[in-house]
C-alpha cells in the first residue's frame, strides 16, 4: 500500500434494521478506502469471520449487554487473519491474530485489540469456532453456570450449532452419563449421535418437544444448556429432576420476534423443584480462556473433541449467512472465508 494506491476493502453495512426476521435489504456491501495504521496498531487481512446468532439481537437499536451495530457502518464480529502491516512492537507482520473487526476484508486496530493465535496444531478458523467463544460458552455453561456432575443426565437444545456440539461433548468429558441433544431436522440429528458422541437426538420438527423429551429421559434430567428458549425452555422445566441446574445461553425462537415471547407456562417448577436458572454471558468469562484452551487443545488432540463447519466463500455472502444461521442452516459453526 503506497500513497498512490490505496488500498481498498469490501465491507457489509447495516443498511437498515429490520422488523422481524432480516432479509438481505438491510445490509449493502460497500467499498471503502482502508486507513494507514497508526503508532500502536496493525492492519489486518482477514481471511475467515464469524456469523453468530447474537448479531441478531444488534441489529435493532435497543439497549442490551452490547451495543446496537450503527447504520451506514461495518457491522462488526469475531475475525482471524494475517498481519500485513504493524506498527507496533508487540505484533509483527506476519503473525496471525484473531479480533473483532470482521465483515470487511482487511481491518485497522490497535494492536492491544488482537490476539497472537498459534495456527501450528489447529487451523487459524478453529480460534473463532471450538477453541473460541463458542467452545468457551459451553465451557462456562457447564463447569460454572450449571456444573455438571458425575452421573448427571444433560440436556442441549440446538445442539448442532457452535455451542450446542460443543456444549454436548464437554459435558461426556465432564461426567455427563446421558447426553440427549435437540435440533432441526434429519441430517443434524444424524450428526448429534454419529459426529458429536450423543446419546440421543430429538428432531423437533417430528413431534413437539416435550413429548419427545420426557420419553428419552422418562426419569428426568439434571442439567439443561438453553439455546433456544420458548417451548425447549419449557420442555426441560418440566423434565428437571430436584436440584436441576439450567444454563440460559441464548432464546434464538425469539430473536426475530416483534412481541414478546410469552414466557414458560410452568415457571413455577422453578420454585417445587428448587431449580436454578442462570444466564451466561461469554465476555465475563474470558479469564477463563487460558483454562479451557488447555483442556480443549487435550480433548481435539485425543479425538474426543470434534468440530463441524458451514463456510461460505466471500464477503458478500456473510449477510446470508446471518441469515442461514438464525434459520438454522449451518451444523457446527457458521464461518465466511475471506481470503
Amino acid at each position: 500500500m503506497t500513497a498512490n494506491t490505496p488500498l481498498t476493502s469490501h465491507e457489509i453495512h447495516l443498511a437498515s434494521r429490520p422488523t422481524g426476521t432480516p432479509t438481505p435489504e438491510n445490509f449493502r456491501l460497500v467499498r471503502a478506502e482502508v486507513p494507514e495504521p497508526g503508532p500502536g496498531q496493525i492492519l489486518v487481512r482477514n481471511t475467515w469471520m464469524s456469523v453468530d446468532p447474537y448479531m441478531r439481537g444488534r441489529m435493532d437499536d435497543a439497549e442490551s449487554y452490547i451495543p446496537p451495530f450503527a447504520l451506514d457502518a461495518p457491522l462488526e464480529g469475531g475475525a482471524v487473519g494475517e498481519v500485513v502491516a504493524s506498527r507496533a512492537g508487540s505484533v509483527p507482520v506476519g503473525a496471525t491474530v484473531s479480533h473483532f473487526l470482521g465483515w470487511r476484508e482487511y481491518a485497522v486496530l490497535d494492536a492491544d485489540s488482537a490476539t497472537v493465535v498459534d495456527t501450528r496444531r489447529v487451523p487459524a478458523r478453529a480460534h473463532l469456532g471450538i477453541l473460541g467463544t463458542p467452545g468457551l460458552t459451553a465451557y462456562v455453561a457447564l463447569t460454572e453456570t450449571a456444573p455438571v456432575r458425575p452421573g448427571d443426565t444433560v440436556y442441549v437444545s440446538a445442539a448442532a450449532g457452535a455451542v450446542g456440539s460443543a456444549a454436548g461433548q464437554i459435558a461426556r468429558r465432564l461426567g455427563a452419563t446421558t447426553v440427549i441433544g435437540s435440533a432441526g431436522g434429519a441430517a443434524k440429528t444424524h450428526a448429534l449421535t454419529e459426529d458429536f458422541g450423543f446419546d440421543t437426538a430429538l428432531d423437533y420438527r417430528t413431534a413437539p418437544i416435550g413429548e419427545q423429551l420426557a420419553k428419552a429421559a422418562p426419569d428426568g434430567i439434571d442439567v439443561y444448556v438453553d439455546n433456544v428458549g420458548g417451548d425447549h425452555l419449557e420442555a426441560a422445566l418440566d423434565a428437571l429432576r430436584v436440584n436441576g441446574r439450567v444454563a440460559a445461553v441464548g432464546a434464538i425462537s425469539g430473536y426475530n420476534a416483534v412481541e414478546p415471547a410469552p414466557g414458560p407456562r410452568n415457571l413455577y417448577h422453578v420454585v417445587t423443584k428448587r431449580l436454578s436458572l442462570r444466564g451466561v454471558l461469554v465476555s465475563d468469562h474470558y479469564h477463563r480462556f487460558p483454562e479451557y484452551l488447555d483442556r480443549a487443545s487435550g480433548w481435539l488432540a485425543d479425538g474426543t473433541l470434534r468440530t463441524r463447519e458451514t463456510v461460505l466463500d466471500g464477503i458478500e455472502r456473510a449477510p446470508e449467512a446471518l441469515l442461514g444461521v438464525l434459520g438454522g442452516a449451518n451444523t457446527g459453526k457458521m464461518l465466511v472465508r475471506l481470503g
